[in-house]
Formats: C-alpha cells, sequence, structure tokens
C-alpha cells in the first residue's frame, strides 16, 4: 500500500490545522507533490485553492522532520491496521507497509521447510550467541500416557554455539546428526540465555542478556504489528508453527535482580499496549522454539534479526520519550503565515477559554470571596475586578465547606456584590 493509499483513509476535515500541516510536511520529506497534497485536501470544507503550493513552499526541511510515519500513525488511530506477510520460503519481509485484509486470518504458517533449514539455525544461533558460550537446546520429548501431552526434556547443555555452528556446516543437511532427531509432533527448543554447561536452571544463566516476549492471546498479525509498533528491540523473532511468534527481546541486564525489573518494565509496556503477554516467559533459563524444525504440519521459522531499537536502554529511553505527554516542538516558519485566530476571552485582558488560572495568597486575603465573585460574574456576565467577563455556566467545586455552608457563603457574596435580585433568578 502506498502513502497516497494510506492517507486516503484520513478524512482532511478530521484533522486540526497543525495535523493537516504535517501531512504536507510528510508528503515533501517522502517526495510527493503539492498537487498530491492539494487534491487529498480538496474534500475539506475549509480548503482554499492555492493555500498547499504556498504552504509548501515554505517547508524548509528540518533536523527533525515529519515522516511517512506520522501518516501511518494518523491512519491507525482511524482504525487502519496493518501486518506483513511473505508467501514464499524466505524470511519474512517487513519492509514496507502492507495492510491486512482478512477476516481473522492468521500470517502463513510453512507447510513446508524453509530453503535451507540448516542455515536458518545458524542464522538464528549466529544472531544470538558467542561462539565460546553453551547453549541449552533440547530436540526430544516425553508423552504423558494419559493425555496425549508431549513435553520436552531436560535437553542438552554442553556444548557451545562455535561448536555447534562448525558442525552444522558439515553435516550436509544432516540436522539430526548434530542436535538430535526430533519427534516432528512436537519440534525444538532452545534455551533463552547462555549457560555454564553444567545445567539448565537459572543460576546456570551466564549472561541476562535477553527475555522471551510471547502473546498467544492475540492473531498472529497483530501480535506481529504490536511488537513492531512497540519498537521492542528484538534480536531474532520466530514462527513458532503454532498459534503465536516467538520474540527474543534484549534485556542486557548486569543483575539478576535487575534483569527482573527490566522484564517487569519492558511486560508492563507491551500490556499497557495491548499487547497479552505469558508472564510463565519471564525466567532467564526459559526454553523457546528453535526455527529450522517441523512442528505438526507446520515449521518453525526464522523471520527477521535485529529489528527494533537497537537496546533495551534506547528502546525505554524511546518509550519514555513518547509517553511525556509534552508536546511535539513546532518550526515557527510552519504556521507564521497561518496562525488561527485567538480563543474568545473568559475574562477580558486576563484570561482566555481553555487556559488556566491560579490565584493565591495568604490565608484569609480573601481567596474564596474572590474566587466566588468570579464565579458569580461569569454566570451573570458582570465584571471581576474591573474586568468584562463572558457569561456562561460555571462549576464551583467547593473542597473546604459542607453544602450548606457552601450556600450560604454563595448568597453572602451575591449581596456583598449588590446582586442579590440577580442571583435568585
Amino acid at each position: 500500500m502506498t502513502l497516497l493509499e494510506i492517507l486516503e483513509h484520513i478524512p482532511p476535515s478530521d484533522l486540526s490545522y497543525d495535523e493537516w500541516t504535517q501531512v504536507g510536511m510528510a508528503l515533501k520529506h517522502e517526495g510527493f507533490t503539492a498537487q498530491d497534497w492539494d487534491e487529498w485536501s480538496r474534500s475539506d470544507s475549509r480548503y482554499h485553492a492555492g493555500e498547499c503550493e504556498k504552504k509548501w513552499r515554505s517547508f524548509k526541511g528540518s533536523d527533525s522532520p515529519v515522516t511517512a510515519g506520522t501518516i501511518v500513525q494518523m491512519a491507525k488511530d482511524r482504525g487502519l491496521t496493518f501486518f506483513s506477510h511473505s508467501d514464499d520460503n524466505t524470511l519474512l519481509d517487513f519492509d514496507g507497509v502492507i495492510t491486512y485484509e482478512g477476516e481473522g486470518e492468521p500470517a502463513p504458517a510453512k507447510k513446508q521447510a524453509p530453503r535451507d533449514p540448516v542455515q536458518e539455525i545458524i542464522t538464528y544461533l549466529r544472531a544470538r550467541f558467542e561462539p565460546d558460550e553453551y547453549i541449552g537446546y533440547v530436540t526430544s520429548v516425553y508423552e504423558d500416557q494419559a493425555t496425549g501431552k508431549l513435553s520436552p526434556t531436560r535437553g542438552n547443555y554442553d556444548r557451545t554455539a562455535g561448536q555447534i555452528i562448525d558442525a552444522l556446516e558439515k553435516c550436509g543437511g544432516d540436522i539430526g546428526s548434530v542436535l538430535g532427531d526430533t519427534d516432528k509432533r512436537a519440534g525444538a527448543w532452545i534455551r533463552v540465555n547462555p549457560l555454564d554447561g553444567k545445567g539448565i536452571k537459572d543460576e546456570n544463566v551466564t549472561d541476562y542478556r535477553y527475555v522471551l516476549v510471547e502473546s498467544d492471546k492475540l492473531p498472529i498479525e497483530q501480535q506481529n504489528a504490536l511488537m513492531h509498533d512497540l519498537e521492542l528491540p528484538i534480536v531474532t523473532l520466530t514462527h513458532t508453527g503454532g498459534k503465536s511468534l516467538h520474540a527474543i527481546v534484549r534485556i542486557d541486564a548486569k543483575s539478576r535482580e535487575e534483569y527482573r525489573k527490566r522484564v517487569a518494565y519492558l511486560f508492563d509496556v507491551c500490556e499497557k499496549n495491548g499487547l497479552t503477554i505469558d508472564r510463565a516467559c519471564k525466567n532467564p533459563s526459559r526454553l523457546t522454539r528453535l526455527p529450522g524444525f517441523q512442528r505438526g504440519e507446520n515449521w518453525q521459522y526464522l523471520i527477521e534479526t535485529n529489528t527494533g531499537k537497537g537496546s533495551f536502554e534506547e528502546w525505554r529511553d524511546y518509550i519514555e520519550e513518547i509517553t511525556d505527554d509534552l508536546p511535539e516542538a513546532e518550526n515557527a516558519a510552519d504556521f507564521w503565515e497561518n496562525i488561527p485566530p485567538l480563543r474568545p476571552a473568559l475574562i477580558e485582558g486576563v484570561l482566555r477559554q481553555g487556559h488556566k488560572m491560579l490565584l493565591a495568597g495568604p490565608s484569609k486575603a480573601g481567596k474564596s470571596f474572590s474566587l466566588i465573585a468570579l464565579a458569580i460574574a461569569i454566570a451573570e456576565g458582570r465584571q471581576w475586578m474591573g474586568f468584562q467577563c463572558a457569561q456562561g455556566k460555571v462549576w464551583y467545586v467547593n473542597l473546604e465547606l459542607d453544602d450548606i455552608s457552601c450556600k450560604h457563603r454563595i448568597r453572602d457574596v451575591y449581596k456583598a456584590l449588590g446582586m442579590e435580585q440577580e442571583g435568585k433568578q
């Protein structure tokens, strides 16, 4: 889907003047023309011929330009959803923007083996581990005779990533000769973090580098979209061959305690943004699906490596920046010739509608009397301290008196202002 097609999902009449300007800036930054902006703008009743061309010339570029992402986000805010998928046997391509047209249809699971399962496993291992690091992997299962459920065994944990990669490169495609033959009903697993070669428990983890992010409560295309929208620092993203994606996310903690805190922060951010996390994945020795193996009718396969932010720290700074509730910086050149009119005055020369005012002073200085007098002046359309007030409804929030006392005080202020008759009306 092109940017202009995405723009069709954003009625210009929905946007404020500043948002409309941002659309123009994004189009210019992405190489489109003023005519493209003008044609889209014409459906708005506020449209003026020639205004787009004039405004277009004022866009001089910026060190922090408005990009296509702004338009994409506007479309998302209006219900347009995005995801990406590939129908061939190569790694999924997440470059570009592709709309999701289906009715709950999941992203495709591979029915056939990747073109080179050996190379897929090697790519995966190199993305996650150093050659001299011990890794834990499982290719054998045991079956519960009562339920028929297949569960992973303890597996292997006394070989390094480098040793396994060397063996895979020489195996001639026979993965089983290196990692062991699998039960094709179950697939294969690998531990999230490197181990010490002596065991598979959390205490055997040598580097608190990654955590598994899994969410099987949503359709796969929504999992994918949310993971990418959140810019998670993903080192590998794997299709499990089932109903979820497994994202190995960078944590890079210096201690178990820091790991716990970072994982809790990560999971909280995901869940606040609609990505329901399986919190059982929080332990650092957790198993995750290993690509390159068959699981039932489908295959576990590698989707992509190294996407999103480059580190946990960079990602956390990004999240805190976009959730700080501060307004975006503006370039004065963008609004200089088209500043909207000022809002109407509420207190002439003092306060405009939509603004805030704080009245402060020492105890018994008359603050309460003055505020009630202001409320009366607005309710009656009178002056307050010599300043004319626009007439309107007033909501007076009383936090210090009981209800009856407050009503008496309001009537007393009316009388003191010589406006008792108006108050009765």
